[in-house]
């Protein structure tokens, strides 16, 4: 049995190569996504650690949050655009799986996050996630999940109306665009909950702000912020 496997194995790999994610080099090991030099260059913030750091800051004065983060930098043209382009829409769920534990590790790694009762992935509007067919952040979430051991709540938070790209928009644009875009169905089910709100990239923060505020309508939650990227504009 291994004699047939050490034959078999290198012409399987001929034939159909396991390739890295990142950057298409076939120097990758079975089962993994990237091989060890995508994996070093990922460009950690370690936002996590500290306190006051700049996603924090993006919600000063506008969002009473316990805590926020994101775990990577975004710039375009780099392998962090890569990889969310993959599982954002190419369908490669298993790209957004593997970030959301990485994701997932760094904030068990510190005590800022130790508390979070739930996960709930930043909605799309339904047309939306029924023409992609599934919801990006959800991916992330099912991730953290199976790191942090901490439930997701799906389809309760929920946007209710459709909005405009927010791409083009300059920042008080985005605010507006996306006001009142959120609702809550189940309050009883977040009530007295910290909930970590999952996206997978912040900008100016708008459509996250939104939708935070209406969790912190409800009486007795705390809400804490996650995305997989920060994007600076």
């Amino acid at each position: 049995m291994n004699f047939r496997s050490n034959i078999l194995s290198p012409l399987v790999h001929l034939f159909y190569p396991h390739v890295c994610t990142g950057c298409g080099s076939d120097l990758v090991e079975d089962d993994n996504l990237l091989c060890h030099h995508c994996v070093n260059e990922l460009p950690h913030t370690n936002f996590a650690m500290h306190a006051n750091n700049p996603v924090e800051k993006i919600f000063w004065g506008r969002l009473a949050l316990t805590a926020a983060m994101s775990e990577f930098y975004f710039a375009k043209g780099t392998l962090i655009q890569t990889l969310i382009h993959e599982f954002k829409y190419k369908s490669n769920k298993n790209v957004g799986l593997y970030l959301g534990a990485i994701m997932g590790s760094s904030l068990l790694s510190n005590n800022r996050f130790t508390k979070i009762d739930a996960l709930v992935p930043l909605p799309l509007f339904a047309d939306k996630e029924f023409k992609r067919g599934y919801n990006q952040a959800t991916i992330l979430c099912n991730g953290m999940s199976e790191v942090m051991d901490v439930p997701v709540i799906k389809n309760n938070v929920v946007r209710k109306r459709f909005t405009e790209t927010q791409t083009k928009k300059h920042r008080t644009e985005r605010w507006e665009n996306v006001e009142g875009s959120f609702e809550i169905n189940n309050a009883q089910e977040i009530k007295g909950k910290h909930i970590l709100l999952v996206d997978d990239v912040v900008t100016t923060g708008a459509t996250l702000d939104a939708c935070g505020a209406e969790i912190l309508k409800i009486e007795e939650t705390k809400l804490s912020i996650a995305t997989l990227a920060f994007a600076t504009k």
